[in-house]
This record gives C-alpha cells, sequence and structure tokens, in this order.
C-alpha cells in the first residue's frame, strides 16, 4: 500500500486483504481482468463501506467497486489501488410478500436471489448469468431473460440504499432525495456505492424455455424477420440470439424464455418466431425461473475471460445493419455476435424516468473479440455498425470513455447525470479522478 500514515481505519479490522494474504488471489481479479490492488476490502455494513472510501481517500488510492465482479470493463478491481468488493454484504429479505417487494444487498449473485425467491414464487429479471452482482447489474440498466416481460431491473427499483463518496449513507427512493434516485437507476456508479436495493419482484416460478437454431442467409435477411417477429410477439416473450459462423455459413442460435407456465401461451408466443427461416433445431419445455440464473453459474473471478466487447442499441436492423451483423460474425477477423431483444415493458416508462433513457430501441447488439488480437478486431467490426446504432448500454462495454458515455446517456440524460455525479461525488473518488 501507499506510505501515507493515515492509518487504516478501526471498524476495518480484519477486513482487509493484502497481496501476502492467502484470500488475496481469489479477491484481486474480475472475471475479465486480472488485477493487483494494494489492498481488498471486505466490509460488511454500510459503515465499513464508508470506512473503506474515507481509507482510499485518505492514502490517495485508486479506487474499485465490486459487487460481482462479472464486469466487462474490468473496472471493479485496479493495480496498486483499493478495492471495495461487497461480496460479504449478500443478503436477500422478502420484506413485503404482498407487494412482491424484496430487499436485496449489492453483493449479493444473482443465481443466490433466485434461489432464495423461488420458495415464494418470485422472480427479478437479471441479466442472464447467474454469477453476476447485484450491485453493477442494478445501477447499470438490466437487460435479462425477462426484459419484455418486466422490464429493466432499474424499472423496478423502489428504493436504494448508497453510500456517498464523503461517507455519508443515506436512503434515495421517490420521496427522499429523488435526484439520487434517479441517478442510481441507470448511472449509479458514478453517484455513489449502492449497498442494498428494495426491489418490487413479479409472481414466477417455471417459464417455457425454448432454443432454436436457424440458417442465416448472408444480407442477413433472417435477422430482419427476427426483429420483425418480436415486434409482433407478447410481451411475455424474450430471446437472446448468438450468431455462429463456420466459414461463409451462419447460424443463429435461439433462446427464448417465455414468462409463462402455460404449455398454450408458450406455444402461442413462440409461433412468430417459427416463420423466420427454417428452423433446424426446435425444443422446448418448462423450467424453474432458477435454471436461467442457476448457482452452477457460480465461480471465482480470476480473469479468465479476456475479451474486448462494444454494443449498441438499434431502433430498427435495417438491410445495410443486418448485412453488417453477418459481415462481423463471417470476416476474415470474425467476432462472437449476440443480440437480444427488447420492446415490450422495457419500453413503458418514459425516456427521463432513469437515468437509462433507451425506450425505443427493438434490439441490442453486442459484439465480442478474444486475445491476442481482440481490441483491433473488435474495433473493425464495430466500425460497420457504428453508423447504425441508436445509443449503447453501459454495462456492455469494455472502454468506457466519453464517447460511451455519450452513447449511453445521450442529450438532456448526459447533462443531468454528469450535474448529479459533480453533486453528489465533487471529487471525482468514484470515477477515478479529480474533476
Amino acid at each position: 500500500m501507499s506510505a501515507d500514515p493515515v492509518p487504516a481505519p478501526a471498524e476495518l479490522a480484519g477486513k482487509l486483504i493484502t497481496p501476502d494474504g492467502s484470500r488475496y488471489g481469489l479477491l484481486r481479479s474480475t472475471y475479465t481482468t486480472v488485477g493487483r490492488p494494494a489492498v481488498v476490502v471486505l466490509p460488511q455494513s454500510a459503515a465499513d463501506v464508508a470506512a473503506a472510501l474515507r481509507m482510499a481517500r485518505g492514502r490517495r488510492l485508486p479506487l474499485a467497486v465490486r459487487s460481482g465482479g462479472h464486469g466487462l470493463s474490468g473496472r471493479s478491481t485496479n493495480n496498486g489501488g483499493l478495492v471495495v468488493d461487497l461480496s460479504a454484504m449478500r443478503r436477500v429479505e422478502v420484506v413485503d410478500r404482498a407487494a412482491r417487494l424484496v430487499r436485496v444487498e449489492a453483493g449479493a449473485r444473482w443465481a443466490r436471489v433466485a434461489r432464495t425467491l423461488a420458495p415464494y414464487g418470485l422472480a427479478i429479471s437479471s441479466g442472464d448469468h447467474g454469477n453476476v452482482g447485484v450491485g453493477g447489474l442494478a445501477t447499470g440498466g438490466g437487460i435479462g431473460w425477462l426484459v419484455r416481460h418486466y422490464g429493466l431491473t432499474v424499472d423496478r427499483i423502489r428504493a436504494v440504499e448508497v453510500v456517498l463518496a464523503d461517507g455519508t449513507i443515506t436512503r434515495a427512493d421517490p420521496g427522499t432525495d429523488p435526484d439520487l434516485f434517479w441517478v442510481m437507476r441507470g448511472a449509479g456508479g458514478g453517484a455513489g456505492v449502492a449497498v442494498a436495493f428494495e426491489i418490487e419482484a413479479v409472481e414466477l416460478r417455471e417459464v417455457g424455455f425454448a432454443q432454436l437454431a436457424v440458417p442465416v442467409d448472408p444480407a442477413g435477411e433472417t435477422l430482419r424477420r427476427w426483429e420483425s417477429a418480436m415486434t409482433q410477439a407478447p410481451r411475455k416473450l424474450s430471446t437472446a440470439v448468438t450468431l455462429a459462423a463456420q466459414g461463409p455459413s451462419v447460424t443463429a442460435f435461439i433462446t427464448a424464455v417465455v414468462a409463462s407456465d402455460s404449455p398454450a401461451a408458450i406455444r402461442r408466443a413462440l409461433e412468430p418466431l417459427l416463420g423466420i427461416g427454417r428452423v433446424m433445431v426446435q425444443q422446448a419445455h418448462l423450467v424453474p425461473y432458477t435454471e436461467l440464473v442457476s448457482t452452477a453459474h457460480l465461480h471465482p473471478n480470476t480473469g479468465q475471460m479476456r475479451s474486448t466487447t462494444t454494443n449498441g442499441l438499434f431502433t430498427e436492423t435495417g438491410p445495410a445493419t443486418a448485412r453488417a451483423l453477418v459481415e462481423a460474425a463471417t470476416g476474415p477477423h470474425p467476432v462472437l455476435v449476440q443480440l437480444r431483444s427488447l420492446g415490450g415493458a422495457s419500453h413503458d416508462p418514459a425516456p427521463s424516468a432513469t437515468a437509462f433513457a433507451h425506450r425505443h430501441q427493438r434490439t441490442l447488439a453486442v459484439v465480442s473479440a478474444f486475445p491476442p488480437d481482440d481490441r483491433p478486431t473488435t474495433a473493425a467490426a464495430w466500425a460497420r455498425l457504428a453508423a447504425h446504432a441508436d445509443g449503447a448500454y453501459v454495462n456492455f462495454e469494455s472502454d468506457p470513455d466519453e464517447t460511451t458515455f455519450a452513447r449511453a446517456y445521450p442529450g438532456q440524460t448526459g447533462a443531468r447525470v454528469a450535474e448529479l455525479w459533480k453533486r453528489y461525488d465533487p471529487d471525482g473518488l468514484l470515477r477515478g479522478r479529480a474533476d
């Protein structure tokens, strides 16, 4: 650590992990990035988080905050700084079953949230992998398996417990600090450290789960038909598409989730997909929601998935966009292309309701590449798509910068986010710089 003489706060005794500690190897990194922080703090309460922030400020250490460590940017670790690892703050509690109100601490993983809520017949739409931490997803957006039925995770947050950069512990809800409540739902990482959320769940036990494989033509008309089918589909249906290339041939592997346990409703919801092309594989069955974000996903994050990822939101997949997506998957330096359907409940809130302002786009497209040439490969693939994109989702970005900020927080939303970040963290502690 720094030679700065500021002592560690007494309340953090036994909660500091340094490079010579036996647990350091499992706590220093994220899913995509190997880090070498000077110290990892494992707080057990909001007061501990406040003490950790004071320690970072007092010792002038770069700060990173981690809920799960699954973020693609790797910013929840650093080199030579202090990491606040919230993994010990993972309690999940049903506060009011009748109102379906759940309190979830930010260090919980979504697999454990789903498992805890299952006996109550409740679920929260929460991304697509059980190892993702609650805090990072619930402050950035939350495009999950139920997005068209449930909306984004941020849309169902009813209150956030926050530690501000100066160590103040506060609660934000519509009646108490509405500005903080607004910014924490979509752009929370620059305003404060979320330590717990009150979230409205939905009644859900089992869902329809289907997997289809459809050949994709070089012009990408299959993808356009998929998007059109989703526009007409009931909001109970959400889908994700992965493009897999073998030479010039591309197959769309579609995962479909129907928020219903009725076989008849599931069949009706899936019907639009059957007309987008020649379906090669088709299987559908009922599964518990917990299988989608399974506890089998839980694992340590040790930098095992190094990659570069970027993304864009598309209002309409026109001919040029569709062809560019296929070319990205099949070019001389192909990338992994994934698509997620939007619409339905995710379009219900007004664009100004939360810091996630993207309420009209139909599709999220994510492109990823892997070492050794991941950065130039991703950049080249995205260059074909960038002109067609209409916004971006901050949680699927490896290298967020000012350009990413403008795409993720357009126009007046960006101006308001920047003003609130400055208000709640005037020194830029949470953003890794002094403004």
